[in-house]
């Protein structure tokens, strides 16, 4: 496809690193996550692997025991916060506004914003590493462990206001896909009608809208706490260490729900187009996602059954989180049907997704029995717990995400991966999953804690430690023939057609790979659920349009959210340190007076009240460019 001249759209081209920087086309942005989040991601696989090798044999000393609290904490904020999300959000914006039949997501400003925050909050987090010290009291920062009195650097402060910048973006994205799929979705397409990877991102929107003022407030809290002399959960001032837990927790049990749904609707994807076969049971897929994310803020304190909430608290959690297994049962079940009796074809991403579902199965059954609030005393802070979570993360999330990747990868890049490679990092995969986690299991109900950094010789454990480490190395190499997958296949020339699958069931398969800048030349008509393999079954070779060609809106390159991010980490930082003495005075003077702050704050406001003064139309691409395209 021939690109038109620069001159012939009336606006100013990038290259190179500046067209990244300056970005508002969602599928730039959704490689920007991409990158990002497999940045964050290698380095959290790191820290587990670390973390995996000091527990291979008792008493061992490769890293001493702060060293490993640092560990354990980043690698859960890090996969947790900065691997998976951004991951999900680069499937979301490479494939969301495709799927409804959108040119752009509804603010691309926004989207390109929601980004660059994500990533320099993620990038002030793994300063810590080089800057005094890393977080060091799990990923869950407890109160009082999270205090000054035991966590004396700044550790903690980077985690506290690193997640807020980060958070920030992710809630920026939120907003941004629940505005568009509510108000661009095509003419035809109604809620009913939408694929449900759309649902599952709309749904997921919709709790991170209510999800993450929580956890904003109760980091905001924390940092007034250690860097302001506040006391909100400071026994001695009249604070509260379990308020603490009721504010992470009604953010942390939805957040789960956040990383797995988007799972669930990649999966509703896959399986339908490499079975040949419409998603069985669509609309109580629909309703069961629905009752997922109602639930999911009914259950936080399932978390706490330890803390002596008494037993009718303890009664109540327990019941509402076995519920939540009937809507997740209603999908397990809808899978298999889909499955069932389907010109089934096992090509990697259905692998993936094939492999996904007695995973995650296995993940929801040890979730019931920690629900019983009993078994819970017992189960608590055991390894059993750490194997439960990775079976749905690991297990259930990242199979998504991997099934995710294989599958929409040649929309997104115009080039197919290997099928050989991808069936060999599944099979590797998959292996040292189970072998990692699933005598974690064991490791638990024999007694073994989390959080400890080594353990005493002849409890039985030395086996199973030893067992888990080699999985997790094994799971270290899926990861590289997926990066070598990746590596070879961006050396060959985009050729992948526009439904390179041949079974493409959704609008992203109706137009070429990878997409031209301005998605579809004309606004698809949708008349049906599965609109693509509607008009295929109708003898169609595209999509009926519901308009003429006609001039196109295209958004302008900016270079704002990147200098408003910018401002934002400049801020933190000076925040953070403002209660430290340097070496040099006028150091010192710089920050103790917020003077590093207010710089900040400054580029920031600077960049809004630029954003808010000049009035930017964007551009059009005019019929006749459109014409031979």
């Amino acid at each position: 496809m021939k690109s038109p001249k620069p001159a012939a759209h009336g606006v100013k081209r990038y290259t190179g690193l500046m067209d990244w920087i300056m970005t508002v086309d969602h599928k730039k942005i959704a490689i920007l996550y991409l990158w990002a989040g497999g940045l964050f991601f290698g380095i959290g696989g790191i820290e587990a692997l670390l973390i995996r090798w000091q527990l291979i044999k008792p008493m061992n000393d490769f890293v001493d025991a702060q060293t490993f609290n640092e560990l354990i904490t980043m690698h859960g904020t890090t996969m947790i916060f900065l691997g998976v999300m951004p991951i999900i959000f680069a499937l979301m914006n490479a494939v969301i506004p495709l799927q409804i039949g959108a040119r752009d997501v509804a603010f691309p400003f926004l989207n390109a914003l929601g980004f660059w925050t994500f990533l320099f909050g993620g990038l002030l987090l793994n300063l810590s590493w080089m800057m005094g010290g890393a977080p060091d009291a799990g990923w869950t920062s407890y109160t009082p462990l999270s205090g000054t009195a035991y966590s004396g650097t700044h550790g903690v402060d980077f985690y506290t206001i690193g997640l807020q910048i980060a958070g920030l973006g992710t809630l920026i994205g939120g907003i941004n896909f629940l505005a568009t799929i509510i108000t661009m979705r095509a003419p035809g397409m109604s809620f009913m009608r939408m694929p449900m990877f759309a649902w599952t991102t709309f749904i997921t929107s919709a709790i991170i809208l209510f999800a993450f003022p929580a956890i904003t407030v109760g980091l905001v809290l924390l940092t007034f706490d250690r860097i302001l002399g506040a006391n909100f959960f400071v026994p001695g001032g009249g604070g509260s260490p379990v308020l603490w837990q009721h504010i992470f927790w009604i953010f942390g049990h939805p957040e789960v729900y956040i990383l797995i749904l988007p799972a669930f609707g990649i999966i509703s994807e896959v399986i339908p187009t490499f079975a040949r076969k419409r998603l069985f049971g669509y609309s109580s897929m629909v309703f069961a996602t629905i009752l997922i994310a109602f639930l999911g803020f009914m259950v936080w304190a399932h978390h706490m059954f330890t803390t002596g909430l008494g037993p009718v608290a303890n009664a109540l959690f327990a019941v509402s989180t076995m519920l939540i297994a009937v809507p997740t049962g209603i999908k397990i079940f809808n899978w298999l049907f889909t499955l069932w009796g389907g010109s089934v074809r096992f090509a990697t991403p259905n692998l993936f997704a094939s492999g996904f579902i007695p995973t995650f199965t296995m993940g929801g059954v040890t979730g019931v029995m920690l629900a019983s609030a009993p078994a819970d005393f017992q189960f608590h802070d055991t390894y059993f717990v750490v194997a439960h979570f990775h079976y749905v993360i690991v297990g259930g999330l990242v199979m998504g995400l991997f099934a995710g990747l294989h599958y929409w990868w040649p929309k997104m890049f115009g080039r197919m991966l290997s099928e050989t490679l991808g069936k060999w990092t599944f099979w590797t995969f998959i292996t040292g999953f189970h072998l990692t986690f699933f005598v974690q299991h064991f490791l638990g109900l024999m007694g073994m804690q989390r959080r400890v950094f080594t353990y005493l010789p002849n409890q039985h454990f030395d086996l199973l430690n030893l067992v888990s480490t080699i999985g997790a190395g094994l799971m270290g190499a899926g990861m590289l023939l997926f990066l070598a997958n990746v590596w070879i296949t961006s050396r060959k020339p985009m050729d992948a057609g526009g439904d390179p699958w041949e079974d493409g069931r959704t609008l992203e398969w109706s137009i070429p790979s990878p997409p031209p800048e301005y998605n579809f030349k004309q606004t698809p008509l949708v008349r049906g659920l599965d609109a693509f393999w509607k008009e295929k079954m109708a003898g169609n070779k595209g999509m009926t349009p519901a308009e003429p060609i006609g001039s196109i809106h295209m958004p302008s390159a900016t270079p704002l959210p990147f200098i408003m991010s910018v401002g934002i980490f400049i801020a933190g930082l000076g925040f953070m340190f403002s209660r430290d003495q340097f070496v040099s005075g006028f150091v010192s003077f710089l920050f103790n007076n917020y003077i590093v702050t207010a710089l900040g704050l400054l580029i920031t406001f600077g960049a809004m009240l630029v954003r808010s003064l000049y009035d930017d139309h964007g551009w059009h691409i005019e019929p006749e460019e459109l014409e031979g395209r």
